[in-house]
């Protein structure tokens, strides 16, 4: 029946529009039926004619519903549609029964051609009828009939189309809404997931740190001090020996358990490396990272706070400072480790701080530093930039 007018991207056809289709092919054939049976049955002086006539547009509408061209190409669709008129106006100069045609007629320019071109195609098949009925009127007499009946029945085709495409293209927006509501769905999903493993991965490495390691750390520091206690011959000597190896082989198994679990932007370097990692693809503003002191190995928990707390402070740079220069620094000192985050952009009062969303708020960051012991600060004022700073006192096997 149709071809859509963007043969680029075809589209299957959906149950209603293959009914449609169907519907349409009967009604022709149909039509085409009862204007060949009128004119046997009634003895009309041209029914040979006629019967031909019927069988030449019916061969012609089948050879463009078959033809591929005819649904790819506007152009193949057009010389189609001539050669169904020229056919059409062939029947309908020698029985008037062929004004029935040019119902299935306007739905077929509707469906094929480009809306401008089509109502005007429907006008001239709609003037065509009109000229057929008023040729084959019996004694001159003309009802309002001829002229209304092909006119509204070509405004009914117009009003039925138009009203399909545009429950068409709704169904097809409706249809796109849904699946990128389902993508979006899918990918919440999956950042969710993702937060909640890296989130437990933390959660599993601090514990392991702050409870086994620091337990086998203890049970160390006990034995060795046990050891210095006991004169040197004394037969307890080999068996603390032996306990005090087998808690060192612990406690490195314990801190590979600790760097396993390590999140993946200090997977692959130390913490340094992570902060360079981050300030060269932050947008936005001009991040410079500076590194000061001696770097050492600091414990899981201890990097992935001062990672998260920049991540956080960055973040925050980014959406809201309006800044055009950051600077991150890390200071290693011989009893702490500093995080210093500093802008140019707005600043705020950091009394009237929100709390902010998605762990990005002033309050994470020093619900961070404070679970580790460490002290966090906020510097700013109204058009004077923003200092966010963290110390952390080091651990013992870490100084």
């Amino acid at each position: 029946m149709a071809a859509t007018t963007e043969p680029s991207a075809p589209r299957p056809l959906t149950p209603v529009s293959r009914v449609l289709r169907l519907c349409l092919h009967a009604l022709l054939f149909g039509l085409l039926a009862l204007a060949a049976g009128r004119a046997v049955t009634d003895s009309a002086p041209h029914a040979g004619g006629v019967v031909a006539a019927c069988a030449v547009l019916a061969a012609v509408y089948v050879a463009g519903v078959l033809a591929p061209s005819v649904h790819r190409s506007p152009r193949a669709a057009a010389v189609w549609l001539a050669a169904l008129g020229a056919a059409w106006a062939g029947l309908l100069v020698i029985s008037p029964d062929g004004l029935w045609i040019a119902f299935p007629l306007y739905f077929l320019e509707l469906h094929l051609l480009r809306l401008r071109w089509a109502i005007a195609a429907v006008a001239v098949t709609a003037c065509a009828a009109i000229g057929g009925f008023l040729a084959h009127a019996q004694g001159g007499v003309v009802s309002p009939g001829a002229f209304l009946g092909p006119l509204l029945g070509g405004a009914v085709a117009v009003a039925t189309v138009l009203g399909y495409q545009a429950l068409y293209r709704e169904s097809e927006r409706r249809r796109e809404l849904i699946e990128e509501l389902i993508a979006t769905r899918a990918e919440l999903a999956a950042a969710e997931r993702d937060a909640g493993i890296l989130a437990e991965r933390e959660r599993l490495a601090r514990e392991i740190h702050d409870t086994l390691a620091q337990g086998l750390s203890s049970i160390q520091l006990l034995l060795r001090a046990a050891e210095r206690s006991l004169p040197q011959d004394a037969p307890a000597l080999e068996h603390i020996g032996r306990a005090r190896e087998a808690a060192q082989e612990n406690l490195a198994e314990a801190r590979r358990f600790v760097r396993a679990l390590t999140p993946p932007d200090l997977e692959h370097g130390s913490l340094a490396a992570a902060l360079e990692r981050l300030c060269a693809a932050a947008p936005g503003p001009r991040v410079r990272f500076c590194l000061s002191g001696a770097p050492r190995v600091l414990p899981t928990p201890y990097e992935v706070a001062l990672l998260r707390i920049a991540q956080s402070a960055l973040a925050n740079v980014v959406q809201h400072a309006r800044a055009d220069r950051a600077e991150i620094t890390l200071t290693f000192m011989d009893a702490s480790v500093t995080l210093d985050v500093v802008d140019d952009g707005n600043g705020f009062e950091p009394s009237s701080a929100p709390s902010g969303e998605g762990g990005f708020g002033l309050p994470a960051m020093r619900s961070r530093a404070e679970t580790l012991g460490g002290l966090f600060t906020v510097e700013s004022s109204p058009g004077q930039g923003t200092a966010v700073a963290v110390t952390l006192p080091l651990p013992l096997e870490a100084s």
